[in-house]
């Protein structure tokens, strides 16, 4: 029976950590249903970029209040996690503070760790307070009511009781190894620094050492377990970000913002329009296999590329995009923000009806274009960019909205009627007002 602690434990783990691969396995199977990016060049950049913003939180802290608050909950919760190796080696082994032989430094590691789950823990009452207190714009947008708002609470509150039983099990520990309790107790006297749960011990001073173990045991148990329903709780929320910030800003755009991508179907066209020895009408050549067309533009979550994809996964639903977005500042219905959320929304759709055809997609009768997006939002888009500058880990919406623009304009000719107009006159008097070539330059003339 001494061992069915152990037993149980290692079954937990593996249980933990086996639903999380599965999820991670189907993660990357729906990022890979968009079509193939290039994303392989200049990989020093890339490294730079994916340490400066992901790791480095350079852009989280443009903001200040709300991203120095973020560094030091993000860097409370992956040191904290540290721990959780010495964790499972304790549980696989039945072992108790396996680190402890570093002895002065394993003391400043505790110290470290519990200063940092204090400062997680004000950070996330700041956090929750913003969110539900202050009524800030950018999370009462429309997009954030129901689950989005739980989901951003619920984590809240699950950093919350993974802090109070980190700090709640040190406290009973260091109770237990003062009373000389079998097991915990040390002849080289308190192992671990505790400058926080010291101020908690006292709590325990006058319970018994069989009561002050099942507080211990019970508050790692759950600070273990919550751990692992945690790790797979993130597929299912926008903490996603978590993992995925890394890659995403390691296969981020690395042109300017203002340059577009032209397709290379149109570019080959314009090219043999102007070459002057080109024959438009020649036949390819014998044997050649002639290329079907490529579909122009998006209207499908499959038609989109891996990488926007991968944004899709990663948007930390914080709205800074959207509160940078003049045409939402203006009441206009685009929200950068439900453009990534929509989209992630419709390739989970596509992976669990692909799940529930044993591998195959069956048609639902919904595309991501307007059963997931309208088209009002894609039109109210400015193309300013400001969405792609303000996102802290490199989401690119506007990639999306052009692409899903250039299905509607060459594969629909749904484009507004004062674009078409403007989009005529440019291509039958080289400007987009209906003037006469000749009369282009009569302004100049007037008074």
């Amino acid at each position: 029976m001494q061992y069915l602690p152990n037993i149980l434990f290692v079954i937990a783990l593996a249980a933990g950590v086996g639903f999380f691969v599965l999820n991670i396995k189907k993660l990357i199977r729906n990022i890979k249903l968009g079509r193939d990016e290039d994303r392989s060049d200049n990989k020093p950049q890339r490294l730079k970029n994916m340490a400066k913003i992901a790791l480095g939180q350079y852009k989280m802290v443009r903001r200040p209040v709300s991203g120095i608050v973020h560094v030091l909950v993000y860097l409370g919760f992956v040191i904290i996690n540290i721990e959780v190796l010495e964790i499972i080696i304790d549980g696989i082994f039945g072992t108790h503070r396996i680190f402890s032989f570093l002895g002065g430094f394993y003391d400043f590691l505790i110290a470290v760790f519990e200063i940092f789950a204090l400062l997680v823990l004000v950070g996330v009452i700041i956090f929750w307070v913003r969110r539900n207190i202050l009524h800030i714009q950018r999370f009462l947008n429309r997009e954030m009511k129901g689950w989005p708002k739980l989901d951003a609470n619920l984590i809240l509150y699950f950093e919350v009781v993974l802090m109070v039983l980190f700090l709640t099990m040190n406290a009973a520990d260091l109770t237990l190894q003062a009373k000389g309790a079998e097991h915990y107790a040390n002849t080289s006297g308190i192992i671990g620094s505790f400058p926080v749960s010291q101020f908690i011990a006292p709590l325990f001073e006058n319970l018994s050492i069989s009561t002050l173990i099942l507080i211990e045991r019970t508050a790692w148990w759950i600070h273990i377990l919550g751990i692992l329903v945690f790790l797979n709780y993130l597929y299912y929320s926008k903490h996603l970000h978590i993992l995925l910030a890394f890659p995403n800003t390691y296969f981020a755009r690395l042109k300017p913002q203002g340059q577009f991508d032209n397709l290379e179907a149109v570019t080959n066209e314009v090219k043999l329009m102007m070459d002057p020895d080109a024959d438009p009408y020649a036949m390819p050549e014998e044997g050649a296999e002639e290329e079907v067309p490529a579909k122009f533009g998006a209207s499908e979550a499959t038609d989109l590329s891996w990488v926007q994809l991968l944004n899709s996964y990663t948007c930390t639903e914080c709205g800074r995009c959207t509160s940078e977005c003049p045409a939402n500042q203006t009441g206009k219905k685009l929200s950068p923000r439900r453009i990534m959320m929509a989209t992630r929304d419709r390739i989970e759709d596509i992976g669990k009806n692909i799940d529930a055809n044993k591998g195959s997609f069956k048609d639902d009768g919904k595309q991501l274009l307007d059963d997931y997006i309208s088209r009002e939002e894609l039109w109210a888009c400015t193309t300013c960019n400001a969405c792609v500058e303000a996102c802290p880990v490199g989401i690119n919406p506007l990639s999306i909205i052009m692409d899903m623009r250039q299905y509607l304009v060459m594969e629909q000719s749904a484009a507004p009627t004062d674009l078409n107009n403007a989009m005529t006159n440019i291509e039958n008097n080289a400007a987009p007002w209906p003037f006469n070539q000749m009369d282009r330059a009569n302004w100049i003339n007037e008074n």
